[in-house]
């Protein structure tokens, strides 16, 4: 049995189902380890001092001290000296998956302390962040209590998560920056262990001047002046060093929305000091490998707790910790889930898209609807297609989704095995029935679909996928939708949502209004309310509890932010307008920010298309590529309503209960279901389907604050 926190045995996760564990996690998170912001600190029988020449438990001195530019920062120990072998890990984003995040870090440092590893690095997200200064403390303490069980030093990188200040009142200048330096240490420094240097960045110094930071804004992503000289004192400091190793929170060198930073002039820098071997980074949440440029080897890793945007191991997203080897002539990296060792450089690009081909593998329903009356009778033949888009062949197989017998439904499909090739198209037909006075709760049954990627070197196996077989109700009375009591959707996880098809969203390519009332229980992490993403379309999210408004139009997204979080058990009304020119999103009827939806050089007069895709709307969470929820938000939600024309343009008292327009192309009172359905009162007459677990509650009244927040 396992037991986290156990130091027992090494193998202690084979097998084990560590994605279910991160799946009763709330968030993302990060792992690493930390210092106490006194001058000289004790902690798990090892001692920091002030002074610049220390002594390892073993009596080795080392006369580098860590050195830094920044001014009044807590100071950090010196490595411990010893031969010119050694080893040191690093740990990847801990952000995200509260609380069993955690749990994931505290195994991590009994995973360390069986290797032995002379220190550990981090690449920065220690804490949830987004926050306040009292939160700050509490989470920094939290973290620091586990990582100080570590028997070999540490040394942190700041993170977004870190830094970020999100909170009731006005960000402070360089927002937690000074927080970071006295309980952390400082944003940048560097410090020489054996015959190595190690130089640890900064890459969210943002806009000192307007106090702003983003890491998807190039102009943004700037290192300083200050910074870049402190790097070329470190570089010179360590040139006669056999190897430098550099850590940063952001890779910066894989493109996309980093385009526009001053990275290239980082890597000059780093390529014409010769001795730089490699730069660790994370914030992306899967292990990546770019290969050497100028002989420096690239690497980013996945997360050691943090939150995962998918749960596949062999391709690289996992919790690890890398492990480097260190020697005069050449290092060795080597990434560690739990009791195996991988080899980072194997997620190429190439072997990533091969991977992501396959996961684009549906089971596609090619038969028509199947109707169920009013006594929840139905019955049919149903016909799935699966085609395999990818280079690779799979390995599929097919049965009933467990809870499907459990509700009423008999099926012919059982159990199907078979190898699908390159390019190969399968077609499957299966009888499907439920009978009157069966016993259950009416839920929409589904098959389930199992993909491995069969790889040269192993099999990848892919997360399972739940497919919907495609029911419609019958008539229902034209009283529906009147008398029913006031109630809304409790979205408690992922399958509390309820999935509105593509095609049941009528939204035209022009102006549009999406709104909904929000009544968060939680507002910790990025939160999907209504959405319809993955790269195109248009979504109202939660970003530690601040409502946001995303418009993908013109190539790319426009995103209207509210700068304050909602607040806990209290009606948010939340209204996303896109008119054509602007991006608008109001809180309360107040609007709080808008965008301009136009790029440089283009005709501002015309309106931009949305970019369209097949993937649901989910109404309590975000869509992945898959079409199945994720990130979702906990608490109520009432009241959606999305409309083909900019309703709002200045102040308004928001209704409590939405009326149908000409304009309205969806709208849902979430008071009751028909069935495993929940029915739209617009001229659509659209549905969406119930979640395995959405639950109608009785709602408090719906009221506004006495003054609305303006950000």
């Amino acid at each position: 049995m396992l037991t986290l926190g156990s130091s027992q045995t090494v193998n202690r996760f084979r097998g084990f189902d560590f994605a279910k564990l991160i799946r009763c996690a709330a968030l993302p998170v990060i792992a690493l380890m930390c210092i106490d912001a006194a001058t000289t600190v004790a902690h798990e029988g090892h001692h920091h001092p002030e002074s610049q020449h220390s002594a390892d438990q073993h009596g080795n001195t080392s006369s580098t001290a860590v050195t830094t530019s920044r001014p009044n920062t807590m100071i950090l120990p010196a490595p411990p000296a010893g031969d010119d072998v050694f080893h040191f890990v690093i740990y990847g984003d801990r952000t995200g998956g509260v609380p069993a995040g955690l749990k994931v870090l505290e195994q991590a440092v009994v995973d360390t302390n069986l290797l032995d590893p002379d220190l550990v690095m981090t690449v920065g997200d220690l804490i949830q962040g987004y926050n306040e200064t009292d939160q700050w403390t509490e989470q920094m303490h939290e973290f620091k209590e586990i990582v100080n069980r570590l028997n070999m030093k540490w040394y942190p990188v700041a993170g977004n998560h870190d830094i970020y200040w999100r909170g009731q009142t006005s960000a402070p200048q360089g927002h937690h920056e000074a927080n970071y330096e006295k309980h952390f240490g400082p944003l940048w420094y560097s410090f020489a262990h054996k015959n190595s240097g190690f130089i640890v960045l900064y890459s969210d110094e943002g806009d000192t001047a307007t106090n702003l930071k983003a890491f998807n804004v190039g102009a943004l992503q700037n290192m300083s002046d200050e910074q870049l000289e402190f790097l070329q004192s470190a570089l010179d400091d360590h040139s006669d060093r056999d190897h430098i190793f550099v850590f940063l929170h952001h890779p910066r060198w894989i493109g996309g929305g980093y385009e526009g930073s001053n990275w290239p002039r980082v890597h000059e820098m780093l390529a014409k000091a010769g001795n730089v071997t490699a730069v660790f980074a994370g914030h992306i949440h899967h292990m990546r490998y770019e290969g050497e440029k100028d002989g420096i080897a690239y690497y980013a890793l996945a997360t050691t707790g943090g939150a995962l945007h998918a749960e596949i191991p062999d391709a690289g997203f996992l919790h690890h910790l890398n492990m480097v080897t260190v020697r005069k002539e050449r290092i060795s990296v080597s990434a560690i889930p739990i009791g195996t060792v991988m080899d980072p450089k194997k997620f190429t690009p190439e072997f990533l898209a091969e991977v992501e081909a396959a996961t684009k593998i549906r089971c596609r329903q090619t038969s028509p609807e199947l109707v169920f009356t009013s006594d929840e009778v139905c019955h049919g033949e149903v016909t799935f297609s699966i085609k395999n888009p990818g280079p690779r062949d799979v390995d599929i197989t097919l049965s009933n989704e467990p809870r499907t017998s459990d509700n009423g439904w008999q099926s012919s499909l059982d159990h199907s095995h078979f190898v699908l090739r390159s390019d190969e198209t399968k077609e499957l037909t299966f009888s499907i029935a439920r009978n009157a006075g069966a016993l259950g709760k009416l839920l929409i049954p589904k098959i389930r679909m199992q993909v491995d990627v069969l790889m040269d070197e192993a099999r990848v196996r892919l997360p399972t996928i739940d497919q919907y077989i495609k029911i419609v109700p019958g008539q229902v009375p034209a009283s529906f939708f009147s008398g029913n009591p006031d109630q809304a959707l409790m979205v408690t996880d992922e399958d509390s949502a309820i999935r509105v098809e593509s095609k049941n969203v009528p939204l035209h390519d022009g102006p549009f209004t999406a709104e909904a009332w929000v009544r968060p229980s939680s507002i910790q992490g990025y939160r999907g309310v209504l959405a319809k993403t993955e790269n195109s379309e248009f979504a109202i999210f939660s970003n530690e509890g601040a409502p946001e408004f995303s418009v993908h139009v013109g190539g790319r997204y426009v995103v209207a932010k509210s700068q304050r979080p909602m607040i806990v058990d209290q009606w948010t009304h939340i209204a996303g307008v896109y008119d054509g020119a602007f991006v608008r999103l109001f809180v309360d009827g107040a609007e709080v920010d808008s965008q301009v939806a136009h790029v440089a050089g283009t005709d501002r007069s015309a309106v931009l298309k949305r970019k369209r895709n097949k993937l649901p709307l989910y109404i309590g969470a975000d869509t992945n590529a898959r079409g199945a929820p994720t990130r979702g938000m906990r608490g109520l939600i009432d009241e959606v309503r999305l409309s083909n024309t900019a309703i709002y343009s200045g102040p308004f008292t928001p209704a409590p209960r939405n009326t149908p327009t000409p304009d309205t192309v969806l709208l849902m009172h979430l008071d009751r279901s028909a069935g495993p359905f929940v029915l739209d009162q617009s001229d659509s007459a659209s549905m969406g389907s119930l979640g395995t677990s959405s639950t109608f509650v009785a709602t408090p009244p719906k009221s506004l604050a006495a003054t609305p927040p303006k950000d």
